[in-house]
């Protein structure tokens, strides 16, 4: 009798325990999820147009005289990502010396990332690094720094005199963001060999329009119209390694293009 007592109150104990856990685990069965995957809107623009034909021929004779036909795409291992294309021009005038022009645009495209964050906010951040890499080049002289208006929805040009020993060169970086992507326009002249140092306001014209010409390439290109925004005033301070030259690298290649 003791036992078959023991038995019984152990078995209507087991039962109480298995009804209490079915019980549990219906209710947390009932419970909505609270975890859910995050996401992020999809980036504007989803490709670039082709690096070596976002300004015209019209345009490049102006900033490249003798140049037009030296383009040189940049490598890249992601066209529709990055992109960018070289031009120089030597114009040589015999004992007067000669005009030398150096002229790079290159692209950067960001996608939308969960870490990272919307493909606008990184393209954000870029172009204020870009912008700051211009304005902290070593050696510049009179550096300034101007908004651009009508190029894209912001963009700002650094200008600066460097000093060579083939002669005085005149720099213009056209840092430009429209939706996600960036468009960084580098442009210098120098007169060689006694020739006259180039008037910076000109060259800075023409940095400017053909910037703005190669952000309506990147909207066209994703077959859109060009906004015709003025410059935002501000963005975050942080972004990703440039996968085109800088205003540093421009200054270094330029040196290189005049001794050859």
């Amino acid at each position: 009798m003791m036992f078959l007592t023991a038995c019984s109150s152990s078995d209507s104990g087991s039962a109480e325990s298995d009804g209490a856990r079915k019980t549990a685990a219906g209710k947390a069965s009932d419970s909505p999820s609270t975890s859910a995957s995050p996401t992020v809107p999809e980036a504007a623009y989803a490709k670039l147009p082709e690096a070596c034909k976002v300004l015209s021929d019209k345009t490049l004779r102006e900033l490249v005289p003798k140049g037009v036909k030296s383009a040189k795409e940049l490598s890249s291992s992601d066209v529709s990502k990055r992109a960018g294309c070289s031009w120089n021009s030597l114009d040589n005038n015999g004992v007067k010396g000669s005009q030398f022009r150096w002229l790079t645009v290159s692209l950067l495209r960001f996608e939308s990332d969960v870490v990272r964050g919307t493909g606008e906010k990184q393209a954000q951040e870029y172009y204020q690094k870009q912008v700051r890499d211009a304005q902290s080049v070593p050696n510049a002289k009179n550096t300034k720094t101007e908004p651009v208006a009508g190029t894209g929805n912001e963009a700002t040009v650094v200008r600066y005199d460097l000093k060579k020993k083939e002669g005085a060169f005149k720099q213009q970086t056209v840092v430009a963001r429209v939706e996600n992507v960036v468009v960084t326009l580098d442009y210098n002249g120098a007169g060689l060999a006694g020739d006259e140092t180039p008037d910076a306001d000109d060259l800075t014209k023409s940095a400017e329009k053909a910037a703005k010409e190669a952000v309506a390439a990147v909207t066209k290109a994703n077959g859109e119209t060009a906004p015709d925004a003025s410059p935002s005033p501000s963005a975050s301070e942080s972004a990703e390694k440039p996968a085109s030259p800088s205003a540093k690298d421009s200054a270094s290649a330029s040196e290189s293009a005049a001794k050859d």
